[in-house]
């Protein structure tokens, strides 16, 4: 195709080109004018709509509103209604179903709240009106409930109630002091046992959670007062009358004073008895119902207790008080003692138990008695060792034998340290010096004034020989009583020991001296022993001889009349001091009679200068010191 063919075509297409763009600004324009005229259209549609829109949006709003005020009404009407059940139960009473009358109440005061806060509505006012004095008389009912529930559960608990729930070893024995027939307590024994009480019930488990919702709503009504006064009256007096029951009683100090000492005593051990039950079982039982019935009410739980025991435990240790501050006298000690002991043992539970502020002043009270029982038990000790070095007694022992005081004093001393752990604890409530060694001072002074009071009554016989055997019995007794039960507590040394037996014997050779010395002089020449041979033998005469002997006999016989008539109650000791006479009496008598019986017994009569063998002095020995009359005296 030549240049003219090609540009002809190429005009045909930019022809074709035009004719296009022309069309498509026709059609561009059509649009445009179009499109204009339908904004124009959608702008007036719309304004037309606006007021149907205004109108729906109003109906919507309308419906929403009735909506919530149908609901808001359906409140309303659900309060009445549940007000109306409410109602319906409280007039009824909690007997029928305490449970569901608590949740009426519990309604009521959600009603209450409820119109509180839309106070706008025009019944308010008078529905709050209605269901809080509906909410009085249910509470009055409530608080007459909790008093019947609480009265018909709080009964005096029987003694056999309480000794079932003691450990075996301290239920009470045939002996109301609680004594075990050698003055002391069983308490030193028990301590080595497990000693498991089995908690006390005093109001039933089931009975708890419902005493402990009536309390709650009464104190969330504010009755905490009556309350208050419901629950201390009620439990005070079931308390009270229970330990009546055990044997309490409030007894003074002019009480105590006037007692005779063996009821005292059996008064005293019952007393520990009611102290451990009262705090173990009773307080502690009281302490836990008072805290789950009180559960969430902590100002009322605490002061109710204490209102609760104050009367009991007032009771309780004014006896103690009593007896502390009574009249001392040595065999107080124990007792003293077994208090203070009872005291200590209950310490940790007295204030775990009283240890709240309400609770505060009886927790002192007790420590108090405590120190208290502690000062009068030492001053007591002093006093003992006052009286024993004073005691005036004048009835002497007439053989010779260990005398009611010493006898009295070594009983005294092994009863006290049966308390010996207490005794530590004693001396260390006012001294921090140790106390094994205020013992062993005790101990001694004691020891010391009991020797010092038995060379006084020594002095009261005239016979110099029954002095030194008086001495010998008594202190014998001691040593022996101190080796078995003192030292053994290592309380006291060897070296005691050792010295007070070097006295004992000084006095058995006293004895011999001042007894038998003057009888061996008529078995001697001229102050030399017969045993002095032949040139002895010339120096005396028939006669002289006859004297001897016959001297001889009436002071053996004096000695074996009244030496039999003396005792020695240990029986090792009066072997071994017959044995030692013996030992010199025996052969001096046989080499005198050797020496000089034949001169008797070639003359006329010569049985009535020698009236007894040897053999008859040795069996007569053997009689001394056995508190017999003298019986035959012809022994030969």
């Amino acid at each position: 195709m030549g240049v003219p063919q090609a540009m002809e075509a190429v005009a045909a297409r930019a022809e074709l080109i035009r004719e296009s763009l022309q069309k498509s600004q026709t059609v561009t324009d059509s649009m445009v004018s179009i499109l204009g005229s339908f904004d124009h259209r959608l702008s007036a549609l719309e304004t037309a709509m606006r007021p149907t829109q205004i109108r729906t949006h109003s109906l919507r709003r309308a419906h929403e509103n009735i909506d919530k005020t149908l609901k808001r009404a359906e409140v309303i009407l659900e309060q009445f209604d549940h007000t109306r059940k409410a109602e319906a139960k409280i007039l009824r009473g909690p007997h029928e179903d305490l449970e569901s009358y608590l949740e009426a109440i519990d309604q009521l005061r959600s009603t209450i709240n409820f119109f509180k806060i839309n106070k706008a509505l025009k019944s308010s006012e008078g529905v709050i009106n209605h269901a809080n004095n509906l909410l009085n008389k249910a509470i009055s009912k409530l608080e007459d409930e909790f008093r019947q529930l609480l009265a018909n559960y709080s009964k005096p608990v029987e003694p056999d109630r309480l000794f079932d729930c003691l450990p075996d070893s301290l239920r009470p024995s045939a002996d109301p002091s609680g004594q075990n027939g050698n003055g002391k307590s069983e308490q030193q024994q028990r301590r080595l046992q497990p000693v498991i009480y089995t908690p006390l019930t005093l109001i039933p488990p089931r009975v708890l959670p419902l005493l402990h919702d009536l309390a709650q709503q009464m104190a969330l009504a504010g009755h905490q007062q009556q309350l208050f006064k419901i629950y201390r009256d009620t439990r005070a007096s079931a308390l009270e009358q229970s330990l009546r029951k055990l044997g309490v009683e409030r007894l003074s100090k002019d009480d105590v004073q006037k007692m005779q000492w063996e009821v005292l005593e059996a008064k005293i051990g019952n007393w520990i008895h009611y102290m451990r039950i009262a705090v173990k079982l009773l307080f502690s039982g009281e302490k836990k119902i008072c805290d789950q019935i009180f559960e969430g009410a902590e100002s009322l739980r605490e002061p109710c207790f204490a209102e609760v025991a104050a009367n009991s435990v007032s009771v309780l240790l004014s006896f103690g008080e009593a007896i502390a501050r009574s009249k001392r006298s040595p065999e107080k000690l124990f007792v003293l003692l077994d208090m203070y002991e009872i005291m200590r043992e209950l310490q940790s539970e007295i204030e775990l138990l009283f240890g709240s502020k309400p609770s505060i002043e009886m927790r002192d009270a007790a420590v108090s008695l405590t120190k208290r029982l502690a000062q009068t038990a030492q001053e007591t000790f002093g006093d003992f060792e006052e009286a024993v070095e004073k005691d005036a007694t004048k009835t002497a022992v007439l053989d010779g034998t260990v005398h009611p005081l010493t006898s009295y004093v070594i009983n005294y001393v092994k009863f006290l340290f049966d308390y010996q752990s207490t005794l530590k604890q004693l001396f260390q409530e006012f001294d921090e010096a140790e106390a094994d060694a205020q013992l062993t001072t005790v101990t001694t002074r004691i020891m010391t004034a009991l020797q010092n009071n038995l060379d006084g009554k020594s002095k009261q016989y005239k016979d110099p020989a029954l002095t030194q055997l008086f001495l010998m019995n008594n202190i014998h007794y001691i040593v022996r009583s101190v080796r078995r039960f003192v030292r053994s507590k290592g309380l006291v040394g060897d070296d005691w020991v050792q010295i007070h037996r070097r006295i004992v014997q000084q006095h058995a050779n006293q004895y011999k001296r001042v007894s038998w010395a003057k009888i061996l002089q008529c078995l001697t020449v001229q102050g030399t022993n017969s045993s002095g041979g032949a040139a002895a033998e010339s120096t005396l005469s028939r006669a002289t001889v006859k004297e001897r002997f016959k001297t001889f006999n009436i002071q053996f016989e004096e000695l074996h009349q009244r030496q039999s008539q003396w005792t020695i109650p240990d029986s090792e000791l009066r072997e071994s001091l017959r044995l030692a006479v013996a030992e010199v009496l025996l052969p001096a008598y046989r080499s005198f009679i050797k020496r000089f019986g034949p001169m008797i017994d070639n003359g006329k009569n010569p049985g009535k200068y020698i009236k007894f063998s040897p053999e008859a002095i040795e069996s007569m020995l053997n009689e001394f010191f056995e508190s017999k009359t003298w019986g035959d005296q012809n022994r030969r």
